[in-house]
């Protein structure tokens, strides 16, 4: 016994030991978790406090976040955070959609502002992954979206055996993806969308069995995609670096439900292949390089819901084969939104966009409005052309459509009535449809109805009301299940939300209905607001627009009967032929009205002295009418009043001193009028004044010193008044050229020797005005205006106009055509669009050329002769005489020369008017002294070369084209870039000329013609075997010039002959690149005087300018971005 005790005594130590092994053994899984967990936590920063629940007092389980089996193993941690979700004023914001985290089978549409949000956290974490989170070894779900994660992605946790979803999704994660892994067996989600990620996409995916899901959209991740992402179910590779050819067999053995492509730099075709994914509801190809058409493979896809292919250089017809996708709901062809601004607003400004834009052939087939499920169709700009489609009886549940700004012609359809959930159609801008409107058109329940330029005519109808629909808004659809089709559906409402909110003048940002039939032929009265009674008294805001028609009749105060029932309404009857007075009792029955543009009409009488009772106006525009009486003292009851046109009536007396009461006002346009009195000096206190127009009347006095004082003034002009005394001393505000017509203004009476206003009047009895409906008669002298006035007053028309077009851009996305006045003589008008300050007629134009002598041509091209003419001493234009058998007919010239009319942009030749007629057509520009740019090219060899100057120009012409692709309504194509086109002024400030001439005078930009379309050595490959044009063939003419102006040598220089017949600058510049001689590109002295680099970079970007592939041509936009980027320091 005693033996036994001694043995038991002995081995206690290690019994003792055992026991604390066993013990820590069954502890481990337990306590090393925790360990791991409280670890994390101490690594991160999280000042919002979302670990508080994880204490070393509690269990781990029971912590926010975490989940655990039986045996307190680790299996889910999940910590939703705020992170990047939302940034600024949440009215400008990416959407942020709900759903179940778990159903990671529907990420969000990231280029359509729809973002992940399925956690209730207001904070986040911050810090680096550990890579003892491997250690968790029990781990399915490691989910940390939303968070500010940075570093890379601990190599221990692609080893984690047992990992099911790994979700990082929003963080600031860098580095590749591992090449290689060893764990990761049973990985089905894996979600790194929105971080840093670079690299390509690693092969070993394709091993992993159960995958999926792939998510790594808004990454960094390039090179090109491996054709095994189809076997996953939901691929999301959108706005990444990913480029190259759509693997031809993505379709083989395919499970795709969703994939989303959108956003990266793909070319070549879409694969045909894809018609084998049976399975796929959502295929997103949007903002790529892909060309050739649509596959009509596609039309198997039955279970299809949303097809986008929008923002490619896609051609070639719509296959009728896509009416066999019997359940697609969302089908856009082309959009003019772009998806990169509302991605900015999550992830920041991206390194560069595709603009590219898809250019189809025929129409809408009949088969896809046919669709019974289709609730969206989407087409602006997709030169589309034809018919509309005959056949909408299957359209119950069409609710948006929009084929704005294409071709199409003939009459609307009446089966477009039959879609009774119509909300949104667009149909503006297709300038060819006619005929009447149909009253059983849903109009009163749309929130949008846009049909305006167009040829439509007869009278606006009473159109039927049947039971609507809630207005569209943003939260339209909020109340429907998340999926491709609603998240489209909520994009689409909240950017026609967007559009016609109005905030601008003063809207709240609630419901709006947006009604738009200008710039038609409608005739006959306004009867009354095409809005559904029902839709009153909901706090809606209304715009009616009908500007641009021929519309009569007396003023329409019946447009304000229901104005009480609305939050603010919107109303534009400009250039009509509207007559009688504005009753005086408007001012009661509407405070809602905000806008208010009735310009351009023949509208009687005084002003109501009770006007200022509108205390909700921002802005009123009745110019150019025939107003009389004076200008009643209740304006400045206006607090709110920012534009205030009064221009062209018969006003008298003095400016009101109630004027300098409005501290919001911006723009006050006064001019051609009969007012007197001196200019009030408390205008000095519209500290918001941006323009300050009084030309053309009687004022008298001095022109108040602390003008000079406004900061915002920019434009300004009192010419032809009788003001006297000192100019104010300041800025470049006052100059000479705006104080025209002042004999007494010192110290500009050297530029008053024309004749004074009144004498204006007197003079010249044979001069022509046009009246507001149009028409060409004789003014007298009481109530009318001669040609010395009209010329220099139409200066600041130009600018209101163009202001006011700024301003309903706001409202909507079109742009209000600025109607010109005439003078002329009945059979020689002289059209114009901006005042050069002395009259311009016919007469004038003729006699200044010598009746186009040979002696004033200064230059001639495929257009025509261009004359320069001195119309007044020191007034010089450049006039251009047009072929008169290059014209396609009067009435389409006469629309296509308004477009190019009212384009404003610094680097553009400012078109100032013209004449069409039978035996005559001229243009008129004004004229730059420094030549073109052959000339300076040819001449630089006796100047001392300047990187900065030849820099200059080259942006400057960069932004001019930038401006005609990306920002005019419809886009213009140049077609004969050359440096002969470019003209400079003695700053050497690049012009850009011979704008939209190719369209004008009849070449078409949708098909093969044998016109005008470029200068041999600039013209784009593609042209020469296609005849097809496209605003890549621009790019590919500035790529030339670019070439050009860095090396001296023309583009089909004679010292390229020794290498053989048709060797072009192209071929040298890439030659010498080549050969690593890029040094001897560049004229001489320019590489000496650098710098190296740059020159360099924009020989580089010339060249890929110039390549023959369209889709690895960039566009205007991106050669401005990146020229800006090599901006010397002293430009």
């Amino acid at each position: 016994m005693g033996s036994f005790s001694a043995s038991v005594i002995k081995w206690q130590p290690f019994f003792l030991l055992f026991f604390c092994v066993l013990s820590s053994v069954v502890l481990s899984d337990d306590s090393s978790d925790k360990a791991v967990l409280l670890q994390f936590k101490k690594s991160v920063s999280d000042p919002s406090g979302l670990l508080s629940t994880w204490t070393e007092t509690s269990h781990h389980c029971s912590w926010s976040g975490v989940t655990c089996d039986k045996s307190s193993k680790v299996l889910s941690l999940n910590i939703t955070g705020f992170g990047k979700r939302q940034k600024g004023n949440s009215k400008n914001t990416v959407a942020s959609v709900s759903f179940s985290c778990s159903d990671y089978s529907l990420f969000p549409f990231y280029g359509f502002g729809i973002r992940r949000n399925c956690g209730e956290s207001n904070g986040s974490l911050s810090g680096k992954l550990l890579p003892s989170i491997g250690k968790l070894s029990e781990l399915r779900i490691l989910s940390l979206p939303f968070h500010r994660f940075s570093g890379e992605i601990p190599a221990e946790i692609w080893e984690l055996e047992k990992l099911e979803v790994l979700d990082l999704e929003n963080n600031l994660l860098s580095g590749p993806l591992p090449v290689s892994v060893t764990g990761l067996k049973n990985l089905r989600v894996l979600n790194l969308g929105f971080n840093n990620i670079s690299g390509g996409i690693p092969r070993w995916l394709s091993s992993l069995e159960q995958m999926d899901i792939l998510n790594l959209a808004g990454n960094l991740v390039n090179g090109t995609i491996p054709g095994f992402v189809g076997r996953f179910r939901g691929v999301y590779l959108s706005f990444t670096l990913l480029s190259g050819l759509l693997p031809a067999d993505i379709g083989e053995g395919c499970k795709l439900e969703h994939l989303d492509l959108s956003g990266n730099y793909f070319h070549g075709q879409i694969p045909a292949s894809l018609g084998k994914c049976s399975q796929l509801r959502s295929l997103l190809l949007y903002t790529n390089l892909l060309e050739e058409g649509i596959p009509r493979e596609i039309g198997q896809l039955q279970n299809l819901e949303v097809l986008d292919v929008s923002r490619n250089s896609l051609s070639g017809q719509i296959p009728v084969e896509l009416g066999n996708c019997s359940g697609l709901t969302v089908l856009v062809l082309s959009t003019m939104f772009n998806p990169y601004d509302d991605l900015a607003m999550a992830k920041g400004d991206p390194s560069s966009v595709n603009d590219d834009f898809n250019f189809y052939q025929g129409g809408i087939p009949d088969e896809i409005t046919k669709l019974s499920k289709l609730r969206v169709l989407w087409a602006p700009r997709a030169t589309l052309e034809g018919n509309l489609p005959s056949d909408w009886g299957a359209c119950d549940n069409l609710e948006m459509v929009n084929l704005a700004q294409n071709f199409f012609s003939g009459e609307i359809p009446f089966g477009l009535s039959l879609c009774k959930k119509l909300r949104y159609l667009d149909l503006s801008s297709n300038k060819r449809l006619t005929g009447a409107l149909i009253e059983e058109l849903a109009v009163p329940c749309m929130s949008v109805f846009d049909v305006s330029e167009n040829s439509l005519s007869s009278s606006i109808p009473r159109f039927y009301n049947h039971g609507c629909p809630d207005v569209l808004t943003s939260d339209s659809y909020s109340s429907e299940p998340f999926n491709p089709t609603s998240a489209y559906l909520s994009f689409f409402a909240s950017k026609a939300q967007v559009g016609t909110s109005f905030e601008f003048f003063g809207g709240d940002g609630g419901p709006a209905v947006f009604h738009n039939f200008g710039g038609n032929n409608f005739t006959g009265s306004v009867l009354s607001m095409p809005i559904a009674p029902q839709r009153l008294g909901k706090q809606i805001s209304y715009a009616f627009y009908a500007g641009e028609n021929l519309l009569s009749g007396p003023f329409p105060g019946n447009l304000f009967e229901n104005c009480k029932g609305l939050n603010a309404l919107f109303v534009n009857v400009s250039y009509n032929r509207m007559s009688g007075q504005i009753p005086a009792e408007i001012s009661k029955i509407c405070k809602s009205l905000k806008f208010l543009d009735v310009s351009v009409n023949q509208i009687t009488g005084p002003i109501p002295p009770n006007i200022g009772d509108l205390v909700s106006l921002v802005s009123l525009n009745l110019s150019w009418n025939l107003l009389k009486g004076q200008i009643p003292n209740s304006f400045g009851q206006m607090k709110d009043l920012r534009y205030l046109s009064l221009a062209g009536n018969n006003l008298i007396g003095s400016i009101p001193f109630t004027f300098g009461l409005l501290e919001s006002l911006e723009m006050l346009e006064l001019s051609s009028n009969s007012l007197s009195g001196e200019i009030p000096e408390n205008l000095v206190n519209l500290r918001n004044l941006t323009v300050l127009l009084l030309n053309n009347n009687k004022l008298s006095g001095q022109i108040p010193s602390g003008l000079a004082n406004l900061t915002m003034l920019s434009v300004f002009n009192v010419s032809f008044n009788n003001l006297s005394g000192p100019l104010p001393s300041s800025n470049n505000l006052m100059k000479c050229s705006s104080l025209l017509g002042n004999p007494l203004l010192q110290p500009c009476h050297a530029y008053s020797l024309m004749p004074s206003s009144d004498e204006a009047r007197a003079g010249d009895s044979q001069n022509y005005a046009a009246s507001p409906t149009g028409s060409t008669t004789q003014m007298n002298r009481n109530n009318g205006f001669n040609a010395i006035e009209i010329a220099s007053i139409t200066s600041a028309s130009a600018i209101v106009s163009v202001l006011l077009a700024l301003v309903i851009l706001f409202l909507y996305t079109r742009k209000w055509n600025s109607k010109s006045k005439i003078v002329s003589t009945t059979k020689k008008e002289v059209t114009i669009f901006n005042d050069i300050g002395v009259p311009l007629t016919f007469d004038s134009v003729v006699q200044a050329t010598g009746n186009f002598n040979a002696s004033n041509c200064i230059g001639n091209g495929g257009f025509g002769s261009t004359y320069k003419a001195e119309i007044s001493p020191g007034v010089l234009v450049a006039i251009k005489r047009l072929a008169i058998g290059r014209l396609q007919g009067f009435q389409q010239f006469d629309a296509e020369i308004k477009i190019l009319g009212r384009l404003r942009h610094p680097n553009l030749v400012t078109l100032i008017g013209y004449h069409a007629s039978e035996t005559e057509t001229f243009l008129v520009y004004n004229y730059l002294s420094g030549g073109n740019l052959e000339n300076f090219i040819q001449e630089r060899s006796t100047r001392a070369v300047d990187w900065r100057i030849l820099y200059k120009i080259a942006l400057d012409i960069a932004r001019a084209l930038a401006y005609l692709h990306d920002q005019c309504v419809p886009r213009i194509l140049h077609r004969d870039v050359k440096p002969s086109n470019i003209l400079l002024d003695d700053d050497y400030n690049a012009y850009l000329s011979d704008f939209g001439l190719a369209r004008l005078l009849g070449t078409s930009e949708t098909h093969a013609t044998t016109g005008v379309a470029g200068t041999f050595g600039y013209v784009a490959p593609e042209y020469a075997m296609t005849c097809r044009v496209s605003d890549k063939a621009d790019v590919y003419s500035y790529g030339v010039v670019l070439l050009e102006l860095l090396s001296d040598k023309k583009a089909l220089d004679p010292s390229f002959s020794r290498y053989g017949n048709g060797f072009n600058i192209v071929q040298w510049s890439c030659l010498l690149l080549r050969q690593g001689q890029a040094k001897e590109f560049f004229t001489a002295g320019l590489w000496d005087a650098g710098p190296q680099n740059d020159l360099v970079e924009v020989l580089h970007l010339a060249v890929v300018c110039t390549v023959d592939s369209l889709s690895t041509r960039p566009t205007m936009k991106q050669v401005v971005r990146r020229l800006k980027q090599l901006q010397p320091p002293s430009c």
